[in-house]
């Protein structure tokens, strides 16, 4: 095997290497997710709120295709690091055979229960006829999000970002243009925002597929006579099941966050609204610093593999710093222009009045998050997902969601609505606080004991 840039390229070059490209297919994510929501409420403000109240579910599902995909990285990272040609091979099979049976247990309990999930949030019954059409199609055509998810992931951890990018621009681009096509023109409302977000996503997944087949020479795919691997598989979930029940955990706090709103909330349903629509502006925020962690992550795990502390300790400082300059610039966003984001979203003055608040307090938030996220990226990438699965939990169960339930319920009293939205900073720093210690051990039981240049 030749030498990988991962443990070649000065660290920081090779950072933005990975990560623009990533970055990049992001944006044009988070562009295309912002699209659909701004056609959908074109149709009807009850169209949006369902589309929100659908977030967790569709969470639940990306995260199982992501936490799987974040396992088959980092394991096939290290091996390639290791110079392990038939390992990393055998990881990248059995990936691809986990997203297959990810795709079947979302299709099965999105078609399922889907009327069942909608009515445990609104009573309304508009919202729930259009949430429910809206989610069958998405999670019983999942299949193409899978595919996507793992193939594009292959393509990262082997320093290919670039071709992610074309196989996501790709699928966004179709996405836009076929939105107003199937929600105006055919009239389909928010169940043709879902059929052109599914046909993007099988355009996405075919180009994936074909980049891995054809510029991915780190790894071949052949599955003839393919077995599972249970041991593999076992490996795959040590590191990506923590991030996959991160998500789920994501995705139970949306729903009892939903909950709270429309019980609590002065507003009701239009605060669970503009509590969607901020989980749909935040993402301009976010995606980039989960882009700029997808190509760091493998970058940690190919160096920890190569045995290089010097590399893999510079990587991480750098991902962070990086990160919250990000953060920042997007809490200043927040702060300054919030009713001009919500005016995007054909926001009345009900939702403008709510949601400019909801976006300018949890917005300095994002000042603890940066540090968080990256620090929590270097967890997985050195099998210690662990880490960051119980961050994730205490974060949102156990400060966010009792914070947000104990000041909903006070400030319906006192007449002061807005104070729930100071659950997100108050959980934001416990997060911080529990993400430092758990680093301090991390170096201290680990990477302080790698030699400094790698193996001589």
């Amino acid at each position: 095997m030749q030498e990988n840039k991962l443990g070649t390229m000065p660290v920081s070059k090779l950072i933005w290497n990975m990560s623009l490209p990533i970055i990049a297919s992001m944006l044009v994510q988070a562009l295309y997710n912002i699209v659909d929501s701004v056609f959908v409420s074109m149709v009807s403000e009850p169209s949006l709120t369902a589309v929100s109240l659908a977030f967790p579910a569709q969470q639940l599902m990306i995260g199982l295709a992501t936490g799987t995909a974040v396992g088959v990285n980092a394991l096939m990272g290290r091996a390639l690091g290791a110079r392990q040609q038939e390992r990393a091979d055998a990881v990248a099979i059995n990936g691809v055979f986990l997203a297959f049976v990810g795709f079947v247990i979302s299709a099965a309990l999105g078609l399922s229960l889907s009327d069942v999930f909608f009515r445990a949030q609104t009573q309304v019954g508009e919202i729930i006829a259009l949430g429910d059409s809206y989610l069958r199609i998405v999670t019983g055509g999942s299949i193409a999000v899978f595919g996507q998810v793992m193939f594009e992931r292959l393509l990262q951890g082997t320093g290919r970002s670039r071709y992610s990018m074309y196989t996501q621009g790709l699928g966004a681009i179709v996405n836009m243009i076929l939105d107003p096509v199937f929600i105006f023109v055919f009239r389909l409302g928010v169940a043709g925002a879902a059929i052109a977000t599914l046909i993007g996503q099988c355009c996405g997944c075919a180009l994936a597929i074909y980049f891995n087949l054809t510029k991915n020479h780190d790894i071949h795919l052949r599955f003839r006579g393919f077995r599972p691997n249970w041991h593999i598989v076992g490996g795959i979930y040590a590191i990506g099941l923590p991030s996959v029940i991160m998500m789920a955990v994501g995705s139970l706090m949306t729903f009892l966050m939903n909950k709270i709103l429309i019980t609590w909330h002065s507003a009701h349903e239009t605060a669970a609204t503009a509590f969607g629509v901020y989980f749909k502006l935040n993402s301009f925020v976010f995606m980039p610093v989960f882009g700029l962690n997808n190509g760091v992550v493998p970058i940690i795990a190919y160096n920890y593999g190569a045995q290089n502390r010097s590399r893999l300790t510079e990587a991480i400082r750098r991902s962070v710093v990086y990160a919250s300059a990000i953060m920042l610039v997007g809490m200043a966003v927040f702060l300054l222009v919030p009713h001009l984001l919500l005016q995007i979203f054909s926001a009345t003055d009900t939702l403008l009045a709510v949601g400019t608040p909801c976006l300018r307090i949890i917005a300095l938030s994002f000042s603890f998050a940066g540090a968080c996220i990256a620090l929590g990226s270097a967890f997985q990438a050195l099998g210690k997902a662990v880490y960051s699965m119980i961050n994730s939990i205490v974060r949102q169960l156990v400060f966010l969601i009792p914070a947000a339930y104990v000041l909903a319920r006070y400030g319906a009293s006192v007449g002061n609505s807005n104070l729930v939205w100071w659950s997100y900073p108050i959980a934001e720093v416990a997060s911080l606080v529990m993400t430092l210690v758990f680093f301090r051990r991390v170096y201290r039981t680990l990477i302080v004991h790698l030699p400094e240049h790698g193996k001589q």
